[in-house]
């Protein structure tokens, strides 16, 4: 399995498989693994450790910055809606 982990292509088709994922069940939850992935592929083709533990970690600690990174930008992408708190029929 390691050999298999510490192949940039293999990160990238996990990258993929992840984004179609996340278009299937829309929720930004897989978009941020898909992202951590995505990474790992540049991290992998740069520098490859043989350590499956070290590679794993690496990829979850990638995946949670790109979730809070998203977390934060979809944050700010407000729809724009009111909170109604007063009926136009009250009165």
């Amino acid at each position: 399995m390691a050999g298999w982990l510490a192949l940039w292509w293999v990160w990238l088709c996990a990258a993929l498989a992840l984004g179609v994922v996340e278009l299937v069940l829309p929720g930004s939850i897989f978009l941020g693994f898909a992202l951590g992935a995505l990474a790992m592929a540049l991290v992998v083709a740069f520098w490859a450790p043989g350590n499956v533990a070290l590679l794993l970690a690496l990829f979850a600690v990638l995946s949670l910055i790109a979730w809070v990174v998203l977390r934060v930008l979809f944050k700010r992408q407000s729809s724009g809606a009111r909170i109604v708190t007063r009926d136009i029929n009250d009165g």
